[in-house]
């Protein structure tokens, strides 16, 4: 799994894939209807591996997170919607992630989270498979 090919663009719904870069800043498709864009240099914009969630303890990276949400829901989508209430959102993320920073996470910040892994996994861009076994060979 390549999140750091991956976008968040602000005011932009979805995600994006990274294509190329152009003289003013990059083209990229998106996920949803595989359109593609030109975006500034000057426009907000995270790449997923740059994204960490706050927790009681320390930051995690995003592709943990995706990796605690893919064991619970055994590499399907969700079983929360990113659309639902704030506290079956809480709930939701307390079951995934029991040490999340509620203070710093966001409702806002959860439903992004739970979208933006329903798009990566419709896509099949959630490959946690190889990463499995390739810390198998490791040990």
């Amino acid at each position: 799994m390549e999140l750091d090919k991956i976008l968040a663009i602000s005011k932009k719904p979805g995600l994006y894939k990274l294509i190329t870069q152009s003289r003013s800043g990059f083209i990229a498709e998106s996920l949803l209807d595989q359109k593609r864009i030109s975006v500034s240099i000057s426009s907000n914009v995270s790449l997923l591996s740059e994204i960490a969630i706050y927790t009681l303890a320390e930051e995690l990276p995003l592709k943990e997170v995706f990796f605690k949400i893919f064991e619970k829901e055994k590499g399907g989508q969700t079983s929360t919607s990113h659309k639902a209430s704030k506290d079956d959102l809480e709930a939701y993320f307390f079951s995934v992630l029991p040490d999340f920073d509620e203070d710093r996470v966001y409702p806002s910040d959860i439903k992004k989270i739970l979208n933006w892994y329903n798009i990566l996994t419709k896509h099949q861009l959630l490959d946690f498979k190889s990463d499995a076994s390739s810390s198998e060979e490791e040990e």
